[in-house]
């Protein structure tokens, strides 16, 4: 489990395609201090599982789903990317419960700069909608953000000066890919409800 509290920006150091997967090489000294083989770290978001582990960086293999589904199949060497290993038992909670089980993806849809935050505007897939409520969680490329506003479409976020400056999301423009992960709560509280209705009849 993750908490969406980014731990540093790495970036993408080779992408080798090996037919229905690819193999990612990536730079992480945070992450990367006492990794061992099987361990998860989240990648923008995506919970991927340390192959290799040499010096400063590792290596993991992404599955043809996980492209599809994610933004990952987009990043090319020199990519930056958010990396977050899993909350330790006990740990404080920073962000929310976040699984690094992609849900779909969005699309940076405007940028509003302020004199000390900057709001962005995201797309939301219609499958996802009901999930995000203002003020609820949300995880966007790894980062626990809370909701500002909730469209039926899109969704805003705002940005502190931290987040812009230590995360994927300070360089993001309009039309970028970005994953999306809601909040798993609202997912159980749908499915128990709609077992609950169902045994009522």
């Amino acid at each position: 489990m993750f908490t969406g509290i980014v731990e540093e920006l790495g970036e993408v150091t080779a992408v080798e395609t090996l037919g229905d997967a690819s193999r990612f090489r990536l730079r992480g000294p945070v992450v990367t201090e006492g990794a061992q083989h099987g361990d998860s770290i989240a990648v923008n978001g995506v919970c991927l599982t340390v192959v290799e582990h040499e010096g400063d960086e590792f290596t993991a293999d992404v599955m043809a789903e996980t492209l599809k589904r994610s933004s990952l199949g987009a990043l090319t060497v020199g990519s930056r990317v958010n990396l977050e290993r899993p909350t330790a038992v006990g740990a404080r909670l920073g962000g929310h419960i976040v699984q690094g089980h992609v849900d779909g993806t969005g699309e940076v849809l405007a940028r509003t700069p302020s004199e000390n935050w900057e709001i962005v505007k995201i797309s939301l897939p219609a499958d996802l909608a009901r999930y995000v409520v203002e003020k609820g969680s949300i995880t966007v490329d790894g980062i626990s953000l809370t909701v500002v506003e909730a469209g039926p479409d899109y969704f805003t976020v705002s940005l502190i000066p931290t987040t812009l400056a230590l995360t994927t999301l300070g360089v993001k423009q309009a039309g970028d890919p970005v994953n999306l992960e809601v909040d798993v709560i609202a997912k159980y509280v749908e499915r128990l409800l709609a077992a609950g209705q169902g045994a009522g009849r």
